[in-house]
């Protein structure tokens, strides 16, 4: 008989745990889904809100980036099936919302509220000081500002294992390795050329570019390495960052 009711609670104790877990996974996904849906939603009515002079290239092509990022974080709420899809479709939006204030700086507006930081965007850096340099025939140049050939932005991150700053650009030479997830020889010449340099001199600031420099050297086992181990910050630094913005 004790032998039997040993084995009802039991019995009940696994079905508890079982219904319990499941309770607190769905929780979790809602949870998920609601914060990536703030941001969309946040995203669509800021660069709703906000129209550019046609005159101003820079503007315009940031709340052109912005637009790309909201219409992706859309279509990745709508897949989404897991707390991890949830938080990637938050972050493509969070990135939107990084554009949206690049439009408003080039438009001499208020940036706005604060957002989260982006993965991988703390150890890219930022650029400091105008960069101007030739590759192939071709003119590029970095800015900390926007302006008529500067009219690219990027917020700062790792690109397939590599440091793009944040800043202005002449044009995004880094899309191509952003998109394929590895550098052609034609984005590693222009990387070699504006961002190293840039580093070196300090015209580029970061807690990665210091670190980037002095380890240039080590060859493709170094790139590998640093490559592989900025997948864990992804969740780790966007995560915290993700959560501490609550307020907004």
């Amino acid at each position: 008989m004790e032998t039997l009711i040993v084995l009802v609670i039991a019995v009940a104790l696994v079905g508890w745990l079982a219904w319990y877990g499941r309770r607190n996974a769905r929780r979790r996904l809602d949870d998920a889904r609601e914060e990536a849906q703030r941001w969309y939603e946040r995203l669509g009515g800021q660069t709703m809100n906000l129209m550019a002079d046609p005159d101003d290239v820079a503007a315009r092509q940031a709340l052109v980036d912005a637009g790309e990022r909201y219409t992706a974080a859309g279509a990745q709420l709508d897949r989404a099936t897991t707390t991890r899809q949830y938080a990637l479709a938050g972050e493509t939006a969070v990135e939107g919302l990084h554009y949206v204030r690049a439009a408003r700086e080039a438009m001499g507006l208020q940036p706005g509220p604060d957002v989260p930081a982006l993965s991988g965007q703390s150890r890219a850096g930022a650029v400091r000081e105008r960069l101007d340099v030739d590759v192939e025939g071709k003119h590029y140049t970095a800015s900390p500002t926007p302006g008529p050939g500067t009219s690219h932005y990027y917020p700062g991150g790792m690109v397939a294992g590599r440091p793009v700053p944040g800043g202005w650009y002449s044009e995004p030479w880094w899309r191509t390795a952003l998109v394929a997830g590895a550098w052609g020889f034609g984005s590693m010449m222009i990387f070699n050329a504006l961002i190293m340099p840039g580093i070196t001199a300090g015209a580029i600031e970061g807690a990665y570019a210091d670190g980037y420099a002095d380890g240039s050297g080590n060859g493709g086992a170094g790139d590998g390495g640093g490559e592989a181990g900025d997948g864990g910050d992804m969740g780790g630094d966007f995560g915290g960052d993700f959560g501490d913005m609550g307020g907004f």
